[in-house]
């Protein structure tokens, strides 16, 4: 790529100087997620003793329960499980779920339809194995206000003494409506918190960790999990995933991850235990960048005239940032010139393909270091109208803006 002055570059360069003022909140916001961090890894006494792996059932793995107390002090949480065996942020929730959901009990979205891959856990869509249908788990969705609000009466009118678990998903996935906020959860929790015998309060965490200054626990949940290589990897961990909340919860949830009676008490850490220290360590920052290209691509693609979720100067409760393409062929165009300019894989083509989990083809541009990871620079959609893609992560804000300006210019080129 010529690093000479050019059309896309000026461009980028005028969406930076409009961005000033937003960048600047981004990094108040990091700083305080940061020192909460530095705060837990300092009051748990991390030392590279704990970087040390175990094999076998891992008994008394020291390191592993050092983590995993630093997850829950800077989370706010009483206990967290944070594994190597957990491969996503679906099977995270999914534990959390058939953890907790006995035959009988009612589930229920107060967030509209879940994400994809989790409507196949609940057997909303697909009649995959082993589903909660399966399992005598009633799942009922409670559709967003037409404003994307959380339809509180219709939710607490909703409840029975079925229900046993209320989850929200705090990001869109790939529906059309906003991200949940913080600030959106808080009442909505103090509602239920109010009911005689209130459910529990789920939150699937993922894309939001770090993105505002508080976690849902802080305002009232109950458990929430996510991907480790998401946000909290800070790009550094290979695999797993996180569960913090409660510890009553968090001990049904360990039950069913390994077996009733061992818990989480086993579990060895296989993989190098430094590389899951230095990414939680890194995550505050690591976001810091995603949020910086995310309204850096949003700022730019409006002024061409296209349709963001959020806004650029909006705030922004996780780090996905919507765009609608409107055509295939701005679709495959972008996602594309999106891997041409990856540090892995950059010479492969992207195609729409049949995903496991969801029930049309997706398309997806993600030249990673590990494999799958959204918290380096990557896009993905579904193929259908309005094409809408949707971009997360980086670990350089410096590599979004390149792969942006690549973009711009393979559009101008292509259509």
């Amino acid at each position: 790529m010529s690093f000479t002055e050019n059309p896309e570059l000026a461009l980028v360069r005028k969406a930076e100087q409009a961005l000033a003022p937003v960048f600047a909140g981004f990094e108040e916001n990091a700083l305080y997620n940061q020192n909460k961090v530095l705060t837990a890894f300092r009051e748990e006494k991390v030392g590279s003793h704990h970087f040390t792996t175990s094999t076998g059932y891992g008994y008394n793995d020291l390191g592993r329960e050092t983590l995993e107390r630093v997850f829950a002090r800077a989370f706010g949480a009483e206990a967290a499980l944070v594994r190597q065996q957990i491969v996503s942020g679906t099977h995270a929730i999914n534990l959390c779920l058939s953890g907790l959901l006995r035959p009988g009990d009612e589930l229920i979205f107060a967030t509209g339809l879940p994400y994809d891959t989790l409507r196949t856990v609940c057997g909303l869509e697909g009649n995959a194995p082993g589903n909660l249908r399966d399992y005598g788990v009633k799942v009922t969705t409670i559709p967003l206000r037409s404003e994307g609000e959380i339809d509180q009466d219709l939710l607490l009118a909703s409840l029975s003494p079925r229900t046993k678990m209320v989850a929200f998903q705090r990001s869109c996935g790939y529906a059309t409506r906003r991200s949940i906020t913080i600030d959106q959860l808080a009442p909505v929790f103090a509602a239920l918190r109010r009911r005689p015998e209130p459910p529990v309060i789920f939150v699937d965490n993922c894309y939001g960790e770090f993105v505002e200054r508080e976690e849902p626990l802080a305002v009232g949940a109950d458990l929430i999990a996510g991907s480790l290589i998401k946000n909290p990897g800070g790009g550094w961990i290979p695999s797993g995933g996180y569960i913090a909340g409660k510890k009553e919860l968090i001990d049904q949830v360990a039950s069913r991850r390994y077996a009733p009676g061992l818990g989480g008490e086993v579990g060895p850490s296989l993989l190098n235990l430094r590389l899951f220290f230095q990414g939680f360590f890194d995550a505050p920052h690591r976001v810091h960048e995603m949020l910086k290209a995310a309204a850096l691509f949003a700022q730019v693609f409006a002024e061409l005239g296209f349709t963001v979720m959020p806004a650029a100067t909006e705030p922004r409760t996780d780090v996905i940032q919507r765009i609608d393409l409107q055509t295939p062929e701005r679709l495959l165009v972008v996602c594309r010139s999106l891997q041409q300019i990856s540090p892995v894989d950059s010479y492969l083509t992207p195609e729409p393909a049949e995903m496991p989990g969801y029930q049309e083809r997706v398309i997806m541009a993600a030249g990673t270091f590990i494999n799958g990871s959204t918290s380096e620079l990557t896009a993905d959609a579904p193929f259908r109208p309005p094409y809408s893609l949707y971009f997360q992560g980086c670990l350089s804000y410096l590599h979004a803006k390149l792969g942006l300006i690549n973009i711009l210019r393979e559009l101008k080129e292509s259509l």
